[in-house]
């Protein structure tokens, strides 16, 4: 059995539905590359079971997934990307990026932020900056 290309969690701080947390991190790798056109997405057992949900919580983000034409169910075998979200050269800036962002993070805990704080701190910036471009 091969292993999940994508590995799911959830987060009470995160304002969002569970569902709509599974939702969102299905984009997420779609859009980074993670996972690829004909990936399978584990399946809801494993998944209900990995992150503590019931089985009908990861359905109905499968099934709003599969609305978007982004996955497809097939009976007996499981649920398959049939769609990316990632550009192939905003792809190829992805890992100098990553890198840059690691070091800075790197710094953020250094200078004794936790987690809460540094996610704060980067949303609070993101949202300052979309402001000043937009």
């Amino acid at each position: 059995m091969e292993e999940p290309v994508i590995e799911f969690h959830l987060s009470e701080r995160s304002g969002l539905s569970p569902y709509q947390q599974l939702v969102q991190q299905v984009r997420h790798a779609l859009r980074l590359g993670v996972l690829l056109e004909g990936d399978r997405l584990p399946t809801v057992k494993d998944v209900a079971r990995q992150v503590a949900v019931n089985p009908n919580t990861v359905l109905k983000a499968y099934r709003e997934l599969e609305l978007e034409g982004l996955v497809a169910a097939r009976p007996g075998v499981g649920t398959f990307v049939t769609r990316t979200l990632a550009g192939g050269a905003a792809l190829a800036s992805h890992a100098p990026l990553r890198r840059e962002l690691e070091r800075w993070l790197t710094k953020a805990r250094l200078a004794g932020l936790d987690e809460e704080s540094i996610e704060a701190l980067f949303l609070s910036t993101f949202h300052h900056a979309e402001g000043e471009v937009a």
